[in-house]
């Protein structure tokens, strides 16, 4: 048995990350004796608009309005906290699938579906979500609060995907200190209501109450004095109220002549304190959440529960995150105060309280977020430790741009200080399609030196060099054949990276036209990879063990291999991952041979689709699924599409030449594609990768402008592209080719 008061002991029962989870989709009580806020919800409720947007500064009692509502609310509520790791799209997405999936518990398989490997969060997760949101059987509440902490632009792009799948009778309710992007346009169409400052303001009735609340008498002039000083903001009120009480009643003092400011009224309050709730107030503001145990843990202390518990009922702007009030956050205006006094009065405490933080989340199995709080101090070692470590498990949930912004956190000299750092960057942009980066991580490393054991489950540096080195293949497949068994002799049979050895290996040996030691060192691959749980090497080694089956003949073979393929792509929600296009090949070939046109279809959509990401970074897959592709496309006539593929072959052999056999594979299909002299059909070319780019946007209600803004090209350069959609989808406006692409698989799930 443990203590259950020592220092910094975890909260028992369920794991720390469902427990922070519960706190953020969980909507607080409303605080006794708050100004009741019921006719702006019954004027937002019987509006029936779709959004209703709270805007206004802190201490305007946005937070109350929202959970006041939910109360009272007889429609499904789902609650999101926001928070300033929401600040990417597929974390955004991921925690308003689990806040939808708990007012609609056979949407549970949502959360999973828009956190895959390499899900595209615009083109794929946001319309799934929303098309969830159009099929729901009863009207629901969705509540984002705090969504002021999102600031980055494809956070509101998706979110304005999801709002467009609000069913009729059900409302989002945002609320945000700044203006919400996605308002105007809602507004201008009559379906958002939107209450800002001057409807949140209190009035002498308002004032009269929080002081009652506080146990104050606070007569009627006064009361209307206490508005015109406060302007009718409902935290100045508060801070007047708190006070008055603490100085015996004294309610003459907040009538002076000094304007109510939050710094003014704030350090006030907090003078009523003793020192050592001061104190304990200023140090765990560097907190995001606050529990009674964590607390303890970077106060070097005990007694944090009782504490938390009494300034809860002290009303001191202490939120309960849930409703076993086992975590809790600081108003937002409040932490703010709090974090400029502890800066200015222990400003050497700051790094060691986020140090502490970040001992506490890693002892009781939170690392990201003792990273989180690792990034804030001067401890660079360890958080590119962290990030080494976390990497790979961060990516294969899903979560690449938490990955990216940790290395870009760090910055490009921290992670050539630790050269391993730099083979997961180059992993990242490869797997990405990021050439840029990806050539030069590539040029670092081949000057880089490591003698260290990593930390990142490769057997050593020159291993992890070797497989980076091998995938991109710059000198050619001998090199890579060299590179592949170099890692292959390093990594051991338990090992996490054997697989990804093997099935470099076995590329190698394809591309020197052994074809039949290529195949033995795929199933080997295959049988490694299930038993290490590298899904994604295991689904690549499928299909390419089908195409080689379809190579031989061996169609009932193939089939067992495609269906072992498309079924781990469902299962992990690969769609949009760049080993996944042949998988979609080889299932789209075997559908022709078997005379589906339908299913052909329907995987040579997803191929097409997913095809972007494969780049000449990634070189022997990206030629060989447009080779496949082509082949396909030519089988069922469509010529032009079949020479397009080519075309993109061709640039990317520009850049990657020496493709052994592969280059006399693509000449051989391309003579006999000249020789047919068949008259090209079905509709032309399809839509190239630049336009693949840009055609999720069309979703959004963002200009030609904002969309070249996002892409960093020019407004003349999407203007054309998307024309050039229009043109290849036979339609004519930006509705029409959402409708036309969904239809055919281009966007949605």
């Amino acid at each position: 048995m443990t203590d259950a008061s020592a220092p910094g002991q975890a909260p028992a029962g369920a794991g720390l990350e469902a427990l922070l989870l519960d706190a953020k989709l969980s909507a607080p009580r409303v605080r006794a004796g708050s100004v009741s806020r019921a006719g702006l919800i019954e004027a937002a409720r019987a509006s029936n608009c779709r959004v209703i947007g709270v805007t206004a500064p802190a201490g305007y009692g946005k937070s109350t309005l929202l959970a006041q509502w939910a109360e009272v609310e007889d429609r499904p509520v789902g609650w999101v906290s926001l928070d300033r790791f929401d600040d990417d799209p597929s974390a955004l997405l991921s925690v308003l699938a689990s806040a939808y999936a708990r007012i609609s518990p056979a949407q549970s398989g949502l959360i999973a579906d828009v956190r895959g490997v390499g899900v595209a969060a615009l083109g794929r997760a946001a319309p799934r979500l929303a098309a969830a949101f159009r099929a729901s059987p009863v009207p629901f509440v969705l509540v984002l609060d705090d969504l002021h902490l999102l600031h980055s632009p494809a956070c509101h792009d998706v979110l304005s995907v999801v709002i467009s799948g609000l069913p009729e009778g059900s409302q989002l309710v945002a609320a945000s200190r700044s203006e919400q992007p996605h308002l105007p346009r809602l507004r201008a169409s009559g379906d958002a209501v939107e209450f800002v400052a001057s409807d949140l303001a209190l009035d002498a009735a308002g004032a009269e109450q929080i002081f009652a609340a506080a146990h104050l008498n606070l007569p009627h002039a006064l009361a209307a004095a206490v508005t015109e000083r406060t302007e009718g903001w409902p935290v100045g009120m508060y801070l007047a109220a708190v006070i008055a009480r603490d100085s015996h009643g004294d309610a003459a003092r907040i009538t002076g002549d000094d304007r109510y400011v939050a710094d003014y009224l704030y350090r006030e309050s907090l003078a009523q304190l003793p020192e050592s709730v001061q104190r304990f107030l200023r140090c765990t503001a560097v907190l995001d959440q606050l529990s009674a145990p964590l607390c303890d843990a970077i106060l070097q202390e005990s007694g944090a529960d009782a504490q938390l518990r009494d300034l809860e009922a002290r009303s001191l702007f202490l939120v309960p995150l849930d409703r076993r009030r086992g975590w809790y956050r600081y108003h937002s205006l409040f932490r703010e105060f709090l974090l400029g006094e502890l800066r200015r009065v222990e400003p050497n405490a700051v790094a060691k309280l986020h140090l502490r933080a970040a001992d506490w989340y890693e002892a009781n199995g939170s690392p990201a977020l003792a990273l989180e709080h690792l990034l804030s101090t001067t401890e660079r070692d360890r958080c590119i430790q962290l990030v080494a470590e976390l990497a790979l498990p961060t990516y294969q949930s899903g979560q690449m741009v938490i990955l990216q912004r940790w290395l870009s956190a760090l910055g490009p000299s921290a992670v050539e200080e630790y050269p391993p750092l730099a083979v997961v960057a180059g992993w990242a942009s490869v797997l990405t399609g990021q050439t840029v980066d990806a050539q030069r991580w590539a040029a670092f490393l081949d000057t880089a030196s490591f003698d260290l054991m990593p930390v990142d489950g490769t057997a050593s540096f020159d291993s992890s060099r070797a497989m980076l080195r091998a995938v991109m293949c710059d000198a050619g497949p001998e090199q890579m054949a060299v590179d592949a068994r170099f890692a292959a002799a390093a990594e051991p049979p338990w090992g996490t990276w054997r697989a990804t050895a093997l099935i470099l290996c076995a590329e190698a040996q394809l591309l020197a036209g052994a074809s039949d030691r290529a195949t033995a060192l795929f199933v080997e691959t295959s049988e490694v990879a299930a038993t290490m749980g590298n899904v994604d090497t295991d689904m690549f080694s499928d299909a390419e063990l089908a195409v080689l089956a379809m190579d031989r003949g061996r169609w009932d073979e193939a089939t067992d291999y495609v269906q072992r393929a498309l079924s781990a792509v469902e299962r992990y929600r690969l769609e949009d991952y760049a080993l996944s296009v042949l998988a979609f090949a080889a299932a789209a070939r075997l559908a022709v041979h078997q005379g589906d046109r339908k299913e052909a279809d329907r995987q040579l959509a997803q191929a097409m689709r997913s095809r972007p990401s494969c780049t000449f970074v990634l070189p022997f897959v990206a030629v060989r699924v447009r080779l496949q592709l082509a082949k396909v496309y030519a089988a069922i006539g469509d010529l032009a599409t079949a020479r397009h593929l080519l075309a993109e072959i061709d640039d990317i052999v520009r850049h990657r030449p020496a493709l052994g056999t592969l280059v006399a594979e693509v000449a051989t299909f391309r003579d006999i594609l000249t020789s047919t002299g068949q008259v090209t059909i079905a509709g032309g070319a399809p839509l190239s990768p630049a336009e693949l780019r840009i055609l999720p946007y069309l979703q959004t209600h963002l200009s030609f402008r904002e969309i070249a803004e996002r892409l960093f090209v020019s407004r003349n350069t999407v203007s054309s592209e998307v024309g050039s959609i229009y043109r290849k989808l036979g339609v004519s406006s930006r509705s029409d080719a959402v409708q036309r692409a969904t239809a055919v698989g281009l966007l949605g799930g």
